[in-house]
């Protein structure tokens, strides 16, 4: 029969999970720091804006194609070396980005600083996986996420002191302190959590079998599509807000600063709620009221930017609603695709990761579209994603009942190694 490894690994720590999470924070650390030193670094490279934006671009490109790569190699090589070697590199390359001498190498370094953290990224949501599934693995995705969403609060502000201080390349510098921590808490926390007999052969062949098998699945497919288009509404919304509220709306900067992490805090209002909701109703019910929610929002959203007239009262009320949906969708759709391919958690969560960020990718030109004193293309966006993420869900996991016990091993596919206990 098949071994039950989540249900035989201990339980993780609060330490290894506040490692854990602040290893999945290091995306919007890094994207979120330097922000406010696009005029500065474009000034100092004698450069244009476009030329200052790709660095966010190929961050982004890098950090999902990152994830694909390490999350297939985590699957062969075990958790803990890839993720050493991941961080160890991205520390030297953020180093290196505070001593670029020129615009067209920080664009290749800040490809590099994405892939190799996207070590962190991936890896994490794997660990977690092979410790645990069903609503174990949705509560602590939510206390993942509880976490990590101080990040977005304080990265921008941080950024701003930084820059402000010392200058953008302290930005890097302060990055390259903050991977340093990251790996000494890896060294110490994160131990070996994917047991030899579990590893996937390596090769080419080897890593298109796993994702070919980690594809085939249905059920896996929808959760992930459904975080996918969560996080395109997402970054739609990350992009456009700041347009909407100063130019449309008139708010200061500061006023701006101040909703925005009132809105990332409610993000974590909605991933605290979700953590105690699945301990006493399922993770793919929890799940279903989110999307529902998230649709509802996104649908009054565009009703406001429409026919409302852009209402600052309602425009701020349903930024926070919309967010703290986010919190009921991203742990819960993360714990159930997740949970559906533990065979090959690596490949299962680097696919999703790629998707997660390569959608985040796509959306943000689309949202300025019709210039910057429109928030049409906003609210049409966060619909339309919303709407996919809902379709997705509802269309391609219809009939699924997952297991909701931490001790229930996944079931057993055709393509899925099975040890046979002796």
């Amino acid at each position: 029969m098949a071994r039950n490894d989540a249900a035989a690994s201990p339980a993780p720590s609060a330490w290894l999970i506040v490692v854990l999470a602040m290893l999945n924070a290091v995306a919007p650390f890094s994207i979120d720091m330097y922000l406010s030193a696009f005029p500065e670094m474009a000034a100092d490279f004698g450069t244009s804006a476009p030329m200052i934006q790709l660095t966010l671009t190929t961050f982004l490109i890098g950090l999902a194609s990152g994830q694909l790569v390490i999350g297939s190699l985590s699957d062969r090589y075990g958790r803990r070396r890839p993720l050493i070697i991941g961080t160890s590199a991205c520390l030297a390359v953020s180093v290196l980005c505070a001593l670029a001498p020129s615009i067209e190498l920080l664009i290749v370094l800040r490809f590099a600083q994405g892939f190799c953290g996207a070590a962190g990224v991936v890896i994490a949501r794997a660990v977690i996986a092979d410790r645990t599934s069903g609503s174990g693995a949705a509560r602590l995705f939510a206390v993942m996420m509880l976490i990590s969403v101080l990040a977005p609060i304080t990265a921008p502000v941080l950024g701003g002191v930084v820059v402000t201080g010392l200058g953008w390349r302290a930005v890097f510098a302060v990055l390259a302190a903050m991977n340093m921590l990251m790996l000494l808490g890896v060294l110490l926390a994160v131990g070996e959590s994917l047991p030899e007999h579990r590893r996937r052969p390596g090769g080419l062949k080897a890593l298109g079998a796993s994702t070919r098998s980690v594809l085939a699945n249905r059920h896996y497919i929808g959760y992930t599509l459904c975080m996918a288009f969560t996080a395109a509404a997402m970054f739609a919304y990350i992009a456009a807000s700041p347009f909407v509220l100063q130019n449309i709306l008139g708010f200061s900067p500061t006023m701006y600063s101040l909703i925005y992490g009132a809105c990332a805090l409610a993000v974590g209002a909605g991933s605290l709620v979700s953590a105690r909701l699945v301990r006493s109703i399922s993770p793919r019910r929890v799940l279903m009221g989110g999307v529902t929610a998230l649709a509802a929002v996104t649908a009054l959203t565009l009703l406001n930017v429409t026919v409302g007239g852009v209402i600052p009262w309602a425009t701020i009320a349903l930024s926070a609603g919309f967010m703290a949906s986010i919190g009921f969708v991203y742990a819960n759709a993360t714990a159930l695709a997740t949970t559906e391919v533990r065979y090959a958690a690596g490949t299962g969560s680097a696919v999703l990761g790629f998707l997660q960020y390569g959608m985040g990718a796509v959306t943000p030109p689309l949202v300025g579209l019709a210039g910057e004193n429109s928030a049409v293309p906003m609210g049409s966006v966060m619909f339309g994603a919303a709407a996919l993420a809902a379709t997705a869900l509802f269309a391609l996991t219809r009939g699924h009942v997952p297991s909701d016990s931490e001790d229930e091993p996944a079931p057993t596919r055709l393509d899925q190694p099975v040890t046979v206990s002796r």
